[in-house]
């Protein structure tokens, strides 16, 4: 775990379509999409930059995962200009640079203590509150499915592969028509009614929540296994289809959960599974990759594997990536009242918020049982290496202004 090579690596950071002949088809112009104004965003206020000893129970947190998390944060950050912003959302996270001090001290620790003596000489932690007082932890893994390679009952539903006619525009995707115009993307149900391609195929209710998740490992009968890794979103909002078959009285809330969908998609059969799914618009599309090392976890959105227990999705639109985070909550699936050290390397649709986080458990079914018991308020606090932080308390939170003022 406290391995030469990632010492070396931290060291080293611090030195559309073909014509067919046939007409071209005229497509009518499509009518706008109708959106749900989005809330305006809840910026995170501070507090003044503390330092270790302030900290519930930090001799006692466990440091290994996030270390290892850290070391590939580091190493997409030696990837980069120094002289850019970790963040462009974070600014006031400061420049690439100015990360590599830390990034060294961290990877060169041989050891828990060592690494802790890192931390705590390289970074102070600052605690992020929400002005509406808000708080939200939750937890999410990297599932895995049985699938075929052709459709095979009851594997019979597509893991749909990024399509060509997909241009991404900014989180609004497009869909590139055969006359060379454009229009937003379509819902789910106009996509499964015109085919998708697939890179497998697996169980109808094992694709909607391979969605939901955005990534999960396929496991084919000869033994073979591909990571199926998100890609794309067709940028329609997501909506829950468990709250509508709870309105619709298809099932109790008891019956809630994938186990529960999973066993109603099985008595109501393929025509009405297709209405429940089609009710949630949102629709995501994969990538095939090798499943590379079994121990590492899907790339997040950093471009880092994801480590379980040391990783987290943030919302990347108030917080910076890379950056190390303690967080205080509790469920049982982390054994009761939990302080942990993660580093932001991913995000997500649902995470919004200042003090908003999403921890990643790890991979297959014990990792989804923890990862479905996490869901309380808590605490969370932010490392910045100490030349950022100093600077910030230096300047008065001037630096911060755009970024704690209310919208």
């Amino acid at each position: 775990m406290w391995s030469r090579a990632r010492s070396l690596a931290f060291l080293l950071f611090v030195a559309a379509c073909q014509g067919t002949g046939r007409p071209p088809v005229v497509y009518a112009p499509a009518p706008p999409i109708e959106e749900t104004p989005a809330p305006p965003p809840v910026y995170p206020v501070w507090n003044t930059p503390s330092d270790f000893v302030d900290l519930p129970d930090w001799p006692a947190v466990p440091l290994g995962a996030a270390v290892e998390a850290f070391g590939r944060s580091c190493e997409n950050f030696s990837t980069r200009d120094p002289g850019t912003d970790v963040s462009g959302a974070a600014p006031w996270a400061g420049a690439v640079g100015e990360w590599a001090t830390a990034c060294a001290a961290v990877g060169a620790a041989r050891n828990e203590d060592e690494a802790r003596a890192a931390f705590e000489q390289s970074f102070l932690p600052i605690e992020i509150l929400s002005p509406d007082g808000k708080s939200r932890f939750t937890g999410y893994f990297e599932p895995t499915y049985e699938a075929r390679y052709t459709p095979t009952p009851p594997y019979t539903e597509p893991v749909p592969a990024l399509p060509s006619d997909l241009i991404p525009n900014g989180g609004k995707p497009l869909q590139l028509m055969r006359n060379g115009l454009t229009r937003p993307y379509p819902e789910r149900a106009d996509i499964t009614n015109a085919g998708v391609k697939a890179i497998a195929y697996a169980h109808p209710a094992d694709v909607f929540f391979l969605q939901i998740q955005g990534s999960g490992r396929l496991i084919f009968p000869d033994g073979s296994t591909l990571r199926a890794a998100y890609a794309a979103h067709n940028g329609h909002p997501f909506k829950s289809t468990a709250n509508w078959l709870m309105e619709t009285g298809r099932i109790e809330r008891s019956e809630a959960s994938m186990q529960g969908i999973r066993a109603w998609m099985d008595r109501a059969g393929p025509a009405e599974t297709r209405i429940a799914m089609n009710q949630n618009p949102r629709f995501v599309f994969f990538r095939a990759l090798p499943e590379g090392d079994p121990s590492l976890g899907p790339e997040g959105a950093q471009g880092v594997p994801l480590t379980s227990l040391g990783s987290m999705a943030v919302d990347t639109s108030l917080l910076p990536l890379g950056a190390p985070m303690l967080v205080q909550t509790t469920a049982p699936g982390l054994g009761g009242e939990w302080e942990g050290l993660l580093i932001a390397q991913d995000t997500g649709g649902a995470i919004k918020g200042a003090v908003r986080g999403d921890i990643y458990f790890g991979t297959g079914k014990e990792a989804g049982d923890r990862a479905g018991t996490t869901n309380a308020p808590g605490r969370l606090w932010i490392f910045l290496p100490r030349p950022v932080a100093e600077r910030m308390r230096a300047e008065g939170y001037a630096g911060l202004s755009s970024a704690v003022a209310a919208p």
